[in-house]
Order: structure tokens, then sequence, then C-alpha cells
């Protein structure tokens, strides 16, 4: 085979790559970032408007979050901590009848133990734990932001300014208790993270009424 010939292959082969690859990227493009909303839920249109809109910037970050954390899988919860889990849940919701603050911030706590308890990023790296929990819960993720939001906000002066804190801060733990409760299960969905099978967000841990309800005016005894 003359030296021609042999160059005109390997130009025709480095052309065929090239074009396999750019198929490949564009047929990669589009369904990446179907699979990314679909996995993501609320949380990829949270991204996208902190990117200003820019879905390719929130695209990259969301896949960057995936590639760090995708791989995590979850430690069992042994019985006894489950217990100690479930009976300071209680006694925080019990708490925020007379004092939301301090049941606000016993709640973030409690779910930052929890997570890195079944194998996420340590809750002193917040924001690196948070990006964890977004990957395999994505669609509850936003109950440990408002809720760890709301545990560190300053103090409100007047009553309408306190009703409107309490308020914020009643919706926080109501969003919390779901990813709260994921975390308490052992089930699996899709190899990922063990989730919760179907539960109703207002419903107490196993074993424990809830001794009120939130809701917008009043608690209620149970």
């Amino acid at each position: 085979m003359s030296t021609g010939m042999i160059v005109a292959l390997i130009v025709i082969v480095a052309a065929v790559v090239v074009v396999a690859a750019v198929l490949t990227l564009r047929s990669r493009g589009p369904r990446g970032g179907r699979d990314l909303k679909r996995r993501f839920g609320p949380e990829y249109d949270r991204v996208v408007a902190r990117h200003d809109g820019d879905a390719k910037a929130a695209e990259r970050e969301l896949t960057e979050r995936v590639e760090r954390h995708g791989s995590l899988r979850a430690r069992p919860l042994e019985t006894a901590r489950r217990q100690q889990f479930e009976a300071r849940w209680a006694a925080a919701q019990e708490r925020f009848v007379d004092s939301p603050r301090e049941a606000v911030a016993e709640a973030d706590r409690l779910i930052a133990e929890l997570a890195a308890e079944r194998g996420f990023p340590d809750g002193g790296q917040y924001e690196e734990q948070l990006a964890a929990l977004s990957v395999h819960h994505a669609h509850h993720v936003h109950g440990y932001r408002q809720v760890h939001r709301a545990a560190h906000l300053p103090g409100n002066a007047g009553d309408a300014g306190e009703r409107a804190g309490t308020e914020e801060m009643r919706a926080a733990m109501v969003e919390a208790r779901a990813l709260f409760e994921e975390l308490m299960t052992d089930s699996r969905r899709d190899g990922g993270l063990r989730r919760a099978e179907s539960h109703e967000a207002g419903r107490a841990p196993a074993g424990k009424a809830t001794p009120w309800a939130f809701g917008r005016r009043h608690p209620k005894e149970g």
C-alpha cells in the first residue's frame, strides 16, 4: 500500500471519528437536559433561576453534583439511633408551640446529623451536604434549605414581624419533615440511596403520635 493511500485512510478514519463524536454530543445534549430535569425536579428550576435562566450553566452544575455524589450509598441506621432521632423530632414539634426558633434550630441540627449518619457529607459542610442530598432527595431537599435559613434568621421586632417569622418557620418545619422521613427509611429506589416509599408529609414517625399539627392558624392538639 502506497504512502498516499495510507495517509488518505488516516484522514478518512479521523473524519469519521470526528463526525461520530459530534453526533454523540448532539444526541446527548438535549437528552442530558431532560434527564437532569426529571431527576432534580424543582431543584433543576431553582438552579436555572440562580443562573439567571442559563440552562446550560445550571446543567453543568447539576452534572457536577451527580459526578461527585451520585455513587453514595446509605449506611444502615441502627434501631436505637432511629428511635433517638424520632424522639428528638417529636420533641422539636412540641417545642415549636412555645419556642419556634429553638424548634427550627433543632430540626436543622437533626437533619444535618441524620444525613451524616446515613453517609452524606458531614453537616459542618452544609453546602456540600445540601448538594449531595439534592442528588438523591431532590424533591424534598428544599425543606432542609428552608429550615436551615429559618434557623439562622435574625429575630424580628414587633408582633407583626414575629407572626411573619413564625409562619415562615412553620412552613420550613413542614417542608423539612418530608426529607427527615425519607432519610429515616431503609427502602431503596432506582439503585440510589435508600429512599422513602410513599409517606404522607404530615404523618408522624412510626410509633409516635404527632402532638400537634402544623397549620396556618393554631396548633391542633393530638
